[in-house]
Formats: structure tokens, C-alpha cells, sequence
């Protein structure tokens, strides 16, 4: 009997907890309505009740994690490419900082990294635009026109007190994701620079290692400093090259569809030669899998600085109003079971950047410089 009254009492808490929530949820949307009502009635200036209601939705999802946000009909329609290795604009991946969009990094050899743009620049102005108060997509679209056309971008940069100006002329960018070369003293090692992930990374990234293994090279510097990422296959698939076996990602979501793990096949490319892998803070998502998988099974030395941080995968989600809703639907973890959201990758040794000038020469590149020495100390 006690038994009974216990599961009894129980269910009566449970279900008392559900209606007190379903209550307080109604509350909630009652305020909100008579916060609408009172802006209709008694805000200063005439207000789009449409637009504050798309601004209210964005709100929503932003308040979840600077990734996730809403795109009205026009903006989805806009955001229909992206990875295919060309489309319009500047050439910078940003992101979303307490509010704020901040540079992810430079795409190199475009406008904006010819400009000066840098990782970690917080873009204050987009023309005459205060971007205060917009969502990502928004700025996006902002700096999105006319191939030829200019803009003006205001940053704010860290150690710099004045804001810094920008004029850069949009341009269709293409990305040709891999370049490479021979580097040091004895001509032995071989420089791949990996621009970005996208749809043929992988098969650019392997043409180029056939090519240096005919040349019996000494080692590898694989270069992912201000690469911001893109498909998780494609990072898997370039992981794989250099891995005999064992797990490269792992993802976690509530469905149990999101919940992933990734491995290698058997067989290394390069038969296990020694490997430095370049990184700063513009190296995002799947460069960071890359990175974080290499140096977890202690397959590379990584030299620079600490990554960015964007550890979750985004699902685009069609609505009925012919718009869209980016929401991360689960998070990266590396082979040791640490997260990469907000935390990053952390180099075996950390080299500063001097400058940027690794973009255009990498006769100044430092980080660069200390990888070869790695390789003859």
C-alpha cells in the first residue's frame, strides 16, 4: 500500500509540474502580446509589425548559440550556395560574437584578405550600417552586391584603438581550396595549404600528395591557418589520408540519427612520415576536426595558435512561408571525447603570428619558418 501511495503521489507531481509549465509557457506568450500591443500603440516612431516579428523569430534562435538563426523568404533564397567553391561577395566567413559579427577568417586571394581583413576583426559597420542589433544573415546580405561594386567595412581590432576603414570591390570568388609547394634548405619537404573544405578538397588534396611521394619527400606542413571549414565529409575523407585506423570525429545529437561516429581506413598515404599542421584563430569547424583527429592520435605535431572553436553541425530547415531556419542539431567531439565548440584546438606549440603576412609571402611567414626547423632539429 505504501508502495501504490508513493507512485501515486509521484504522478501527481509530474503531471502538476507539466500543467505548471504549460501554464507559465501561456503566460509568457500572453506578455508577449501585450508587449507588441504596447510598441503598436505607444512606440515613437511607425513600426513594421511583419519585419518585428521576423526580428522577435531571429531573436528566438539566437538566443540558442550564435549559429543558429532565421532567414526570411528573400534571404533563403539567397543562401541556396555555398560550398560549391564559387559565389559572390567579399571572401570572409564570419560568425556571430555576444551579438557582434566577428571575422572567422579570410578566404585567401580575395578581396578581403588583399584588403587587410583579419581573423578576429569585429565588423562594427557594413556602408553606413551599424551592425549592432543585426543577425549574421543580415550582415551577410549587406555585404553580398553587385560583382564590381564596393563597400566600406569599419572593424574593430584587438590591440588597435581606432576603428579601422576598408574599401574592398566585390568580386565573384572562387576557391580553389589547395595549393602547394616545395619548402626548406634541402628542397625535401613538402607545403600543402588547404584554403577550405569544400565539395573537391579531397581529390585536389590527394592529386597533390601522389605528386610530392613520386619526389621522396622527407615530411609533410600542412597548412590550415585561416581556413574556415566546410564539409564534415570532406574533412573526414582528408583525416583519413593520413590515418592507419581509429575514430576521426564523433557527432552528438538528441536524435539518435545525429549521433555519429566516423572512422579511418586502414592505410596511410604518406606511409606514417612526420607531419606539422599549421593553425591560428581563423582555423574553424572542419579544419578544426582535422587538426583535433591528427593530434589526438599523436599523428602530427600542431604548430601556431589556438583554433576558433566552432564545434556544431547546422541543419537548414525549409518553412511554410517559403523561408528557412539554420539550427544546430549536434556537436563535434574529437577522438579523446573532447569537445571543440568554444574551446578549439590547442597547438603542441604555440608560435604567434607575426602580421599577416603568410597570405601573400612566405619568405616573413614565422609559423612557417619554425615547422621547418621541426623537421631539421
Amino acid at each position: 500500500m505504501r508502495k501504490i501511495s508513493i507512485f501515486f503521489f509521484t504522478l501527481i507531481c509530474l503531471c502538476s509540474n507539466a500543467v505548471f509549465s504549460k501554464n507559465n509557457l501561456y503566460e509568457k506568450i500572453d506578455l508577449f502580446g501585450e508587449v507588441l500591443e504596447n510598441i503598436e500603440k505607444e512606440y515613437v516612431d511607425d513600426i513594421d509589425q511583419a519585419e518585428m516579428m521576423d526580428s522577435a523569430i531571429n531573436g528566438v534562435l539566437q538566443s540558442l548559440d550564435p549559429y543558429s538563426a532565421y532567414m526570411s523568404p528573400e534571404l533563403f533564397k539567397e543562401m541556396q550556395t555555398d560550398t560549391r567553391g564559387e559565389f559572390g561577395g567579399l571572401g570572409i566567413e564570419i560568425g556571430m560574437e555576444a551579438g557582434v559579427v566577428k571575422v572567422i577568417s579570410p578566404i585567401d586571394d580575395t578581396p578581403a584578405a588583399k584588403a587587410g581583413i583579419k581573423a578576429g576583426d569585429y565588423i562594427v559597420k557594413i556602408g553606413e550600417e551599424q551592425v549592432q542589433g543585426k543577425s549574421l544573415l543580415e550582415a551577410v546580405k549587406l555585404m553580398r552586391g553587385p560583382v564590381g561594386t564596393s563597400i566600406n567595412l569599419t572593424v574593430r581590432r584587438k590591440n588597435v584603438k581606432k576603428p579601422l576603414e576598408f574599401k574592398i570591390v566585390r568580386k565573384i570568388i572562387e576557391v580553389q581550396s589547395v595549393s602547394s609547394k616545395i619548402v626548406g634548405e634541402e628542397k625535401n619537404l613538402a607545403y600543402i595549404r588547404l584554403k577550405s573544405f569544400n565539395e573537391n578538397s579531397d581529390k585536389q588534396f590527394l592529386k597533390s600528395i601522389k605528386k610530392f611521394e613520386k619526389s621522396q619527400m622527407k615530411g609533410y606542413v600542412l597548412d590550415l591557418r585561416n581556413n574556415p571549414g566546410g564539409l564534415l565529409t570532406q574533412a573526414i575523407n582528408i583525416t583519413d589520408f593520413f590515418l592507419e585506423d581509429g575514430e576521426i570525429v564523433s557527432t552528438k545529437g538528441r536524435k539518435i540519427s545525429e549521433t555519429r561516429k566516423f572512422f579511418a581506413r586502414k592505410g596511410d598515404e604518406i606511409q606514417g612520415k612526420p607531419i606539422v599542421v599549421l593553425i591560428n584563430n581563423g582555423s574553424a569547424s572542419a579544419s578544426e576536426i582535422f587538426a583535433g583527429a591528427l593530434k589526438d592520435h599523436k599523428r602530427a605535431i600542431i604548430l601556431g595558435e589556438s583554433s576558433y572553436g566552432k564545434g556544431s553541425v547546422q541543419s537548414i530547415i525549409p518553412l511554410k512561408n517559403g523561408g528557412g531556419m539554420r539550427l544546430t542539431i549536434s556537436k563535434y567531439y574529437l577522438p579523446s571525447g573532447k569537445s571543440i565548440s568554444e574551446v578549439g584546438v590547442t597547438p603542441d606549440i604555440l608560435v604567434e603570428e607575426e602580421g599577416n603576412e603568410f597570405l601573400i609571402n612566405s619568405d616573413k611567414d614565422n609559423q612557417l619558418d619554425y615547422a621547418i626547423k621541426l623537421f631539421n632539429s
